[in-house]
């Protein structure tokens, strides 16, 4: 009992000499990317550089304590960092007191949410985010954070938190481009998305084993940061208008809950649960699709447990909100972690780093934080999405692109909402018209079939329909509707069936809607017959009316339904079918 509560528990008790040496190892790879990218996503969050290392510590132990996933790799990430820009900045200016305020009840605010569905197991809220929406809003908001950082690129005043106001402060500012900032920038970008794959191979060529060059290779956001301060502080470019980072507090994260203010977390509440939201599926996609390789097993809601628990460490320990982050858990997986006890080394790591290196990190330019940004936002673009979802489902491409335009020229947080209300909309208008299927029986078969796309024996006095679709309070009139256009349009009709093959749920709408149609049915002389009942769906209707007022009977199969109502019809089909049948010579 005492595993469910500390999952940690689990691992530690067969932990080995051997999961030590993968875990710690990952954890090195680990660090020399986190420490960059946890500046650079707290630039991007607007937020000091020490806010993404302080990211990097607390909430990675307490996610190792308590997650399921030995590979996720907990820490800032590019697009929880621009939605917390955006909901911070609707409260403070960026710079200002409040706005680091407002992350931090961000942190919170997501955290206590996570830890809630966690508890009472309502992670499958998040499937409201379907993939074309999520991959919609992920490809946007990368188009975004690559333009919020073309000021950093540039060396210009760059500003604004959508196209609209993003592309006029782009023209205004080309007069004022820092040549020296563009060319940094350039020679950074060139060799980071060189270094992505080819420092291994060349590290390969000078005689390194593959192992160690693939590791090595994982080290080119390292190599850029500690070539760029170097480049900066030897050639005084900084004097030069080649903005730098400057002072970055030494020490260990404060350990305090931020000051309590109802009205700023009143305003902060739907942004956190997007952020919480937006985090925890990205976050358990990338644990189930590492943990799949392994063949281990993701609990979502174990996973929404330690979110929570890590993004709570962030907001008391002046860090910004957190979530697993894609090519980190890659790197993490690719390096060899054993055991979640990874993530807490990388932390211990980024701790003797923070008390270590800051003071060394003076002359990192701005722009190497950008390009790291850029380079780690190129895999979250994915264009060629729209298209394909476009080519297979006219409904999920529109919510796919309704989500992108309105999050490029409006906002994140409306682009999402747009996308997932959209999403809904048009589920209800789908299934508001389900398909429904007169059927008959396939000759020399029990089966039966649409009639609109076999040839099926069919007979007037009993009209059979398949609704493929549960039946639910939007589309329980269409049904009622379809049964008494069949029963003004075939006089001879005596029976109507049913088929509940597809029905796995019947709401309280709907059944009041059957017992009007076996109503009408039985002033007409009709009987009102229904097969294939799903156990589920049977145990409903049982707590209902319906069953004993039903002027007909619940079959099991449809052919039971046929064979009883029209006999002579039913075997003389498959009679007919039978007599036809001869064997081929060899």
């Amino acid at each position: 009992m005492l595993t469910k509560f500390l999952p940690f528990l689990n691992w530690t008790k067969s932990y080995q000499r051997h999961d030590l040496t993968n875990d710690l190892i990952a954890a090195i790879v680990v660090a020399i990317m986190l420490v960059p990218q946890g500046m650079a996503y707290a630039m991007l969050a607007g937020l000091p550089p020490q806010a993404g290392l302080y990211g990097a510590m607390l909430p990675l132990v307490l996610y190792a304590m308590f997650g399921s996933s030995p590979s996720l790799a907990v820490g800032p990430v590019a697009v929880v960092a621009l939605m917390t820009a955006a909901a911070a900045g609707t409260v403070a200016d960026i710079g200002a007191p409040g706005f680091h305020l407002a992350a931090l009840w961000i942190a919170l605010l997501s955290g206590m949410m996570m830890l809630v569905l966690g508890l009472f197991r309502l992670g499958f809220l998040a499937n409201f985010l379907s993939h074309p929406v999520i991959s919609g809003f992920i490809t946007a908001a990368g188009l975004l954070i690559a333009a919020s950082q073309l000021r950093h690129l540039l060396g210009t005043d760059i500003r604004g938190k959508t196209l609209p106001e993003v592309i006029p402060s782009f023209v205004a500012g080309l007069g004022t481009i820092s040549w020296l900032t563009l060319g940094l920038s350039a020679l950074i970008l060139v060799f980071l998305l060189w270094s992505r794959a080819g420092l291994a191979k060349l590290l390969m060529r000078l005689g390194l084993g593959a192992p160690i060059a693939k590791l090595l290779g994982k080290t080119g956001l390292l190599i850029a940061v500690v070539g760029s301060t170097l480049l900066v502080w030897g050639t005084g470019l900084d004097q030069h208008g080649v903005s730098i980072v400057g002072d970055i507090p030494r020490g260990l994260p404060p350990f305090a809950l931020p000051e309590f203010n109802l009205s700023l977390i009143q305003l902060l509440a739907a942004p956190a649960l997007m952020i919480a939201i937006v985090g925890y599926v990205e976050s358990v996609s990338i644990a189930q699709t590492l943990a799949a390789k392994k063949r281990q097993f993701i609990d979502p809601d174990r996973e929404l447990v330690a979110l929570g628990l890590a993004n709570l460490g962030a907001g008391v320990t002046s860090a910004m909100p957190v979530t697993g982050g894609l090519s980190r858990s890659i790197v993490n997986y690719d390096a060899g972690a054993a055991t979640p006890a990874a993530g807490a080394m990388t932390a211990v790591l980024i701790a003797l780093a923070v008390l270590a290196l800051t003071p060394l990190m003076y002359y990192l330019p701005n722009a190497t934080l950008a390009a790291i940004i850029i380079v780690a936002v190129v895999s979250l673009l994915d264009f060629g999405a729209l298209p394909r979802t476009w080519a297979y489902s006219r409904a999920d491409g529109a919510a796919m692109a309704a989500t992108m335009a309105v999050t490029l020229l409006i906002g994140v947080e409306q682009g999402l909402l747009a996308g997932v209300g959209l999403s809904l909309v048009l589920y209800l208008y789908r299934t508001s018209r389900p398909h429904m299927a007169v059927v008959g029986q396939v000759p020399g078969t029990e089966h039966f079939r649409n009639i609109d796309r076999h040839a099926v024996v069919t007979t007037p006095e009993v009209f059979s329909i398949r609704v493929d679709e549960s039946l639910y309070f939007p589309n329980a009139r269409a049904l009622e509707d379809r049964i008494v256009q069949a029963l003004s349009d075939t006089p001879a009709l005596r029976h109507v069936v049913l088929q509940c093959s597809a029905v796995n749920y019947i709401d309280a709408s709907a059944l009041e809607s059957l017992e009007a149609i076996n109503e009408r049915l039985e002033a007409a002389e009709v009987q009102f017959h229904l097969s294939e009942v799903k156990g589920p769906v049977m145990d409903q209707l049982e707590r209902g009316h319906l069953l004993h007022d039903l002027t007909g009977s619940v079959f099991l199969t449809q052919f039971d339904a046929m064979n009883k109502l029209a006999p002579e019809t039913t075997q003389a089909c498959v009679a007919s079918a039978r007599s036809d049948t001869h064997i081929q010579p060899a």
